[in-house]
């Protein structure tokens, strides 16, 4: 006759109250079987005296992994929505069965826990209210997170033309109104590249900065030019003087976008010394 394994105690474990510790005596022997959650313990109504098959222990213990795997995903969950890829990441960094994992993205998607559609438009609405990020700055981050081509595209659809033109118009506006002491053909070039690097069309930055009022305010570029125009003075006039230096003056003044006037207002007024 076999003898069948037979729970002598069940303990609360230490460090969770709700995880049980099941001892089994086999041959007079009594030794440490497994441990399973509150809710295991109920469903299978788990008890001393109890005589458990190896099939059954290894159903209890299969279940009790799932159980296991679906509390820690829930838990993630609860700090903020997540991508299915993310959920998937974390799972096998706690090193959870990729059976498990399976299985508990299946049972979370069916209860609405984890819907990448769901998250990619909530990602995109935050970000659009939230941050300085364009929609390509967005479609990178939501591609880091696992989501598919198609679900980026239909969240993104959220960000539209309109809603773009407004926010870039908004930082270009603000960037025109800092004080600057570049020329104003390099603040517009570092507003363009400003508003490329967070992820904005060329096509969108265009449009606004052409409906925006871009002319130059003179007095402002004159101080600009004058600001430059005075560092290249002092760097270049250590090897040239007179036409040599004039010259090379005025071809780094106008790789910095001033105006050939202002150019030759500048070496008349500050460089007739030189």
């Amino acid at each position: 006759m076999v003898n069948l394994p037979e729970i002598t105690k069940i303990t609360t474990q230490k460090k969770s109250k709700h995880r049980f510790n099941i001892f089994l005596k086999e041959n007079e022997q009594e030794y440490y079987g497994f441990s399973v959650n509150e809710d295991i313990l109920i469903e299978y109504y788990l008890r001393k005296g109890q005589i458990l098959t190896p099939e059954m222990i290894e159903q209890i213990q299969e279940k009790d992994e799932s159980y296991k795997a679906y509390t820690l995903s829930v838990k993630y969950l609860s700090y903020r929505m997540r991508s299915e890829q993310e959920l998937m990441d974390h799972l096998q960094r706690k090193e959870v069965d990729d059976t498990y994992i399976g299985e508990v993205i299946t049972r979370l998607k069916r209860e609405g826990l984890v819907d990448d559609l769901a998250f990619s438009e909530a990602l995109v609405r935050t970000k659009m209210q939230t941050s300085t990020k364009g929609p390509l700055m967005i479609k990178k981050e939501l591609a880091e997170k696992g989501i598919q081509a198609s679900i980026m595209e239909q969240a993104l659809s959220f960000y539209t033309f309109e809603k773009q033109f407004e926010k870039v118009e908004k930082l270009a506006k603000k960037k025109l109104q800092a004080s600057s002491k570049k020329s104003h053909q390099q603040q517009i070039d570092s507003i363009k590249q400003s508003l490329m690097q967070k992820g904005f069309s060329f096509q969108v930055i265009s449009e606004v900065l052409n409906n925006i009022e871009l002319e130059r305010d003179d007095d402002e570029e004159y101080h600009a030019i004058v600001f430059q125009g005075e560092k290249l003075v002092t760097k270049y006039q250590k090897k040239d003087s007179g036409y040599a230096l004039k010259q090379k003056v005025k071809a780094a003044l106008y790789r910095k976008g001033f105006a050939s006037d202002l150019i030759d207002r500048f070496v008349n007024e500050h460089m007739s010394e030189h």
